[in-house]
């Protein structure tokens, strides 16, 4: 009952209930005036003149009352004063009640029953073919309502289709797919709401498009003074300070891996597909990456992925990098492997991540206010929940037993067909 349709539908199918039912009841409860009374009324008045006196003997009224219902071709009985009968002609009908002088009897069907001036009773049943179900108007409506609830079940669906088809292309916006665009049908309010989503579809395209190629483009344009800078320091190399050339090195080899992470990541925005998908040794790739430290200790069995081995190579190297700047040691790298799927887990033994920014912390450029130095340009692990992700898998970081944390990335094992 939470789509909008099935409440649309079923609330007109309940309109149209209460409708056949309030029409039955008022049938029932006013059918007393409807033109079968009117006509028995005539019919009795003319009876009345036909009929023979109340002295007369039973067999002249029965006489007159057969040659009377001849031509009507009705059930009709004659009564005494008392109710007692006195003549009768086709089914038997039963002595009207008292009280009334004329009231619709339904056994057998509709009859109508009338005193006439002298105190008899005269009783007529529906002439034979036009009888009717005492529940014929409750079927009639009952189809009427069935016939209206499938006729209207296409409209509404149609006008809620449209609406989660607009739902559809809002979810895949929001997911980053900014060329979702729905097809604008009709001329209502609905069509009207597409149109405006497809024109804010394309202005956030056209925003984050330019966005990415001016971020592309500064930062591959920063490689050329950058460039100058190191050849500067190159030959100053004599001349200058020792701290003030280190240091100078130093905000030059972070000034790179900005522009590189910068650069990456753009890419990555831009390419929808990888630029190359092959088999990857996952272990050899971490334990060539383990060894530029001495102290990271790698544990694991031989697991083969499929993907861009530069990419992968640069999230393990951010992970690492991770963990040396903001962790402590020991640091642990395990890889396992978890059914059709395998785990790069890096743990480290620093002060940890808070449970309320263990999200936050793959967010472009976000820092941890928290730590006692505050380095790198906060890329390194939004890279690696990208490249993961570029890789059909997933990033995230998890609490280490006792203290510190883990950044644990499981990508989709790749396993080749042996034939023997």
């Amino acid at each position: 009952m939470r789509k909008l349709y099935v409440r649309i539908y079923f609330a007109v199918l309940a309109s149209l209930g209460a409708f056949a039912l309030a029409a039955g009841l008022l049938w029932r409860t006013f059918g007393e005036d409807g033109p079968w009374s009117q006509a028995y009324e005539v019919a009795a008045t003319l009876a009345q003149n036909a009929l023979p006196p109340a002295s007369a003997p039973k067999a002249e009224q029965q006489a007159a009352l057969e040659k009377l219902a001849a031509n009507l071709r009705a059930d009709i009985a004659l009564f005494a004063p008392d109710r007692s009968p006195l003549a009768a002609v086709g089914a038997p009908l039963s002595a009207p009640g008292a009280g009334r002088e004329s009231r619709w009897f339904h056994r057998g069907g509709p009859a109508f029953a009338v005193r006439l001036h002298d105190g008899r009773w005269l009783e007529a049943r529906a002439p034979r073919g036009h009888r009717h179900a005492p529940y014929g108007l409750f079927v009639v409506l009952a189809l009427l309502a069935l016939a209206v609830g499938v006729g209207a079940y296409p409209v509404v669906r149609r006008l809620t289709s449209r609406l989660e088809r607009l739902q559809a292309g809002v979810e895949s916006l929001g997911a980053g797919e900014l060329s979702a665009r729905v097809k604008v049908e009709g001329r209502d309010e609905v069509a009207r709401l597409a149109e405006s989503f497809n024109r804010a579809a394309g202005r956030i395209e056209e925003l984050v498009g330019a966005h990415k190629t001016l971020l592309a483009n500064a930062s591959h344009e920063l490689r050329t003074p950058l460039a100058r800078i190191r050849m500067a320091v190159e030959l100053m190399k004599e001349n200058a300070d020792p701290r003030r050339k280190a240091e100078l090195e130093r905000d030059v080899a972070e000034l790179d891996a900005l522009i590189d992470e910068i650069l990456l990541a753009s890419r990555l925005d831009a390419a929808k597909e990888l630029e190359t998908d092959e088999e990857v040794d996952l272990l050899a790739l971490c334990a060539e990456e383990c060894a530029r430290y001495d102290d990271i200790q790698l544990d694991g069995e031989p697991v083969t992925v499929r993907g861009d081995p530069r990419l992968l190579r640069r999230m393990i190297r951010n992970l690492l990098e991770n963990a040396k700047r903001h962790g402590a040691p020991p640091i642990q790298v395990r890889l396992s492997g978890i059914g059709d799927s395998t785990e790069l887990a890096v743990c480290d033994h620093g002060p940890g991540v808070p449970e309320a920014e263990r999200e936050r912390v793959f967010d472009p450029f976000y820092r941890h206010t928290g730590t006692k130095e505050i380095a790198g340009a906060g890329l390194g692990l939004a890279l690696v929940r990208q490249i993961a992700r570029r890789h059909r898998g997933e990033a995230r970081c998890a609490p280490q037993s006792g203290r510190g944390s883990c950044f644990i990335v499981t990508l989709p094992v790749y396993r080749t067909c042996r034939f023997t």
